[in-house]
């Protein structure tokens, strides 16, 4: 076999082999809730940057908790996957927090609302204050 075909071939199955394997990060779900939380926080402390200020800075101490919680748990190589669970989070957060402001339909502001605390309150539970 030629040599630059025996290169790709060794590059293509490792790729696999790398690719299917399973994450550090995934095998912790504790991990994830902390990473979620991290996004889900974020995503509301930057909405009260904009709509309730001194409310903000609560929630900048319950994101920094939540972070020292992930700094302690993350396992080398899984910054990557935890980032991308905080992302994931904080986009549907924001979303969420987009409905209960500005939705037309003043049910679906509501619940937009009510369930946009909820997750938050579920975040803040996590946290020993």
């Amino acid at each position: 076999m030629p040599r630059g075909l025996e290169t790709f071939l060794s590059v293509l199955v490792l790729g696999v082999v790398l690719g299917v394997a399973t994450p550090p990060a995934a095998a912790d779900p504790l991990l994830r809730d902390f990473a979620v939380c991290a996004g889900r926080l974020s995503a509301l402390m930057e909405d009260q940057w904009m709509f309730d200020g001194p409310a903000s800075d609560q929630t900048a101490k319950d994101l920094a908790a939540v972070v020292s919680l992930i700094d302690a748990s993350m396992p080398n190589g899984a910054g990557r996957q935890v980032m991308a669970w905080r992302i994931d989070a904080k986009v549907a957060q924001r979303g969420l927090l987009h409905q209960a402001r500005f939705a037309q339909d003043p049910r679906l502001a509501e619940t937009a609302a009510a369930r946009a605390e909820a997750l938050a309150a579920t975040c803040r539970a996590m946290i020993l204050s």
